[in-house]
């Protein structure tokens, strides 16, 4: 049966192969382009081949699992071209505000809220305050630092607007500089001004900082800078697909793309992950990549993730790091699903990723 006759199945094929979305890539020529695989063009068949170098060049078929709700059947059933044209960052910026917008609209309906954008610190950030918010949570504070593989906006509403619904606390969502105009350490600069400003007003372990995919990384880089710098710490961390490694691949990073199975892989390149924001950094540098950073005494810590995430083994090895550095240290992972699911208000994954997000906060906040 070929995959047109299978809709709940993908075929994928791996020669070692990357994460090509996460960096912004020059214009091909429509003419030098290859033309996308199509039913007729895919391969049918698991094939395994392991070269002398280990590399593995496979093929396999992969059905959609029944561990998963419908909503996110139909999410992994949606058409993406394994070869089209890259993006320019103008244009990649210009598809994510079109989106980031929308993700407003729709998790508002669900979570009524009102928003303001302020300055703190002289960082531009949305102030996120869910509908109903009690006054006991008034001396309570959430910053956020959204994703977008640090040089767009991809989460400011639908990383913050959702957890501050269900926490009734306050989210602080920094807009942070991005790169490439902004590389690293500015971003984790701008994260750590705002953080200083919000201790004026909020004790440390009424605080908690949290972000999604760029904004994860960005999590853990501020809370390895936020102790070498000798600032307490906050009450807990979020850390939602995540690597803490700017210097090595993980396996996931060449298998899925930001949308699981389905999009554009080319094989991983020598230079570190993402070298628009490290630029002239060291890989290795211990709040680049906070795996090579002293970790002790950091505060609790949910880490959550997905199978098919390009950042599934950044996030577990970051994970496994805490957990060697004796920090308290969750891991959710959920089946199936790709890179950031929960951003999505139309999965009740989502809903259920954020309860756990915003259940841990409360944790913690309230001891």
């Amino acid at each position: 049966m070929t995959p047109l006759h299978r809709p709940a199945a993908f075929l994928f094929l791996l020669a070692s192969v990357s994460l090509g979305a996460q960096q912004p890539a020059a214009q091909q020529p429509a003419a030098q382009q290859p033309a996308p695989t199509t039913a007729a063009t895919a391969a049918n068949a698991d094939t395994s081949y392991i070269d002398a170098q280990g590399t593995a060049h496979v093929t396999r078929v992969v059905p959609v699992p029944d561990t998963i709700s419908p909503e996110a059947k139909q999410r992994l059933s949606l058409p993406v071209p394994d070869q089209a044209p890259p993006e320019s960052i103008e244009q990649r910026r210009a598809r994510v505000d079109v989106s980031t917008a929308a993700a407003r609209v729709a998790w508002t309906n669900i979570c009524p809220n009102t928003i303001v954008d302020s300055t703190l610190a002289g960082v531009p950030v949305r102030m996120v305050t869910p509908d109903g918010m009690p006054a006991a949570n008034n001396d309570m504070v959430l910053e956020n630092l959204h994703g977008g593989s640090f040089n767009t906006d991809s989460g400011s509403y639908s990383e913050s607007i959702p957890i501050a619904s269900y926490t009734k606390i306050k989210v602080v969502a920094v807009l942070y500089r991005l790169a490439p105009e902004h590389a690293f350490p500015a971003a984790v600069d701008d994260a750590i001004a705002v953080y200083k400003e919000l201790l004026k007003s909020y004790k440390p372990d009424h605080i908690v900082i949290y972000g999604t995919s760029a904004g994860a990384i960005l999590t853990a880089e501020v809370a390895v800078k936020l102790k070498q710098l000798g600032l307490p710490m906050p009450a807990a961390l979020g850390i939602f697909s995540a690597l803490g490694d700017f210097a090595r691949n993980g396996d996931s990073w060449s298998i899925f793309t930001l949308n699981g199975f389905s999009g554009h892989l080319e094989p991983p390149p020598p230079a570190p992950h993402d070298s628009y924001y490290v630029r002239g950094t060291d890989p290795r540098d211990p709040v680049l990549s906070p795996i090579y950073a002293d970790l002790h005494g950091l505060p609790p810590t949910l880490f959550i993730s997905s199978e098919r995430d390009a950042l599934l083994s950044g996030t577990a090895n970051l994970h496994r790091a805490y957990l060697h550095a004796g920090v308290d240290a969750r891991l959710v992972v959920f089946d199936a699903l790709p890179h950031a699911f929960w951003l999505n208000a139309k999965l009740p994954e989502s809903i259920e990723a954020n309860h756990f997000m915003a259940d841990f906060f409360l944790e913690h906040l309230k001891n």
